[in-house]
């Protein structure tokens, strides 16, 4: 989820758009405690080894690549491939010391590498935005050298459990929610897709996001940010509905009863 902050245009298909608001959004976004917690249990999961070449298909600002180079030391390199220029441009800033990063605009079903190319390719809350994740997964067996690591990081939103006072204003808001992606549920389907795509070794870890305060550091507070620019005028939802809605959270908080939580999943697997 992001990995992002919505404009008031909104793609064909009704999803965020990543521009230049949303990098900056993701700039702040990526500092908080629960964002950190995530890139860290994506570390442990993708388990790169000094000399490796990495891919980061959506790599956003560049976060993960940064981290990662310490990891593969000066005799890896890393690749980021992001459709947005907005998000490649920050990347761009937070790699430019770094002559082992190389950054490509490119869709995930079209990425500009050679087959086998990397040992180890990571897309962290990405393949929830691509219509073709088949197609995506089948770019990722091509350019990942055979024994190569692959981890996908989505979530599946409808495991999340919110409290509200008016359950009803609750599941519009969710509703409308769930149109900023193309695919709310993926988790369920990925580990059978990423069989059918020829990986092996695959395996699903779910990691459990929650909290009982609305704290800034928390992914609950992402998501309500991210929701407050999107849901307005989608699914009968008008501007003053989400400001009630926000309101009502700030004030659960105040009382000593807010609860969020959610569960984001993690795969790995292997190219035979």
């Amino acid at each position: 989820m992001p990995t992002h902050h919505p404009t008031e245009e909104a793609t064909p298909e009704g999803q965020l758009i990543f521009d230049e608001n949303l990098a900056e959004q993701f700039e702040a976004r990526y500092r908080t405690r629960d964002i950190v917690r995530r890139r860290e249990l994506v570390y442990q999961a993708l388990d790169t080894q000094p000399g490796e070449a990495i891919l980061d298909v959506g790599c956003g600002p560049g976060f993960f690549l940064a981290e990662l180079l310490g990891q593969v030391g000066a005799t890896g390199s890393l690749v980021g491939v992001d459709s947005s220029p907005q998000m490649l441009a920050a990347a761009a800033r937070r790699c430019a010391s770094s002559r082992n990063i190389t950054l490509h605009k490119a869709d995930a079903t079209s990425l500009p590498l050679a087959r086998a190319e990397v040992d180890r390719a990571l897309s962290v809350q990405v393949l929830e935005y691509v219509p073709d994740v088949v197609a995506a997964l089948a770019e990722l067996y091509r350019v990942v050298r055979p024994g190569g690591r692959v981890l996908i990081w989505d979530i599946d939103w409808s495991t999340l459990s919110w409290h509200s006072d008016d359950p009803a204003r609750m599941a519009q808001v969710l509703q409308a929610w769930d149109e900023h992606l193309v695919h709310p549920c993926l988790p369920r389907t990925l580990a059978a897709a990423l069989r059918s795509g020829g990986f092996a070794d695959v395996h699903t870890v779910g990691h459990t996001f929650v909290t009982t305060r609305l704290d800034p550091d928390s992914f609950a507070a992402t998501v309500c940010e991210f929701i407050t620019h999107f849901v307005a005028g989608r699914c009968g939802l008008t501007e003053a509905d989400v400001a009630a809605w926000m309101a009502e959270q700030r004030q659960l908080d105040e009382r000593g009863e807010f609860f969020f939580a959610c569960i984001q999943f993690c795969f790995t697997a292997r190219r035979p």
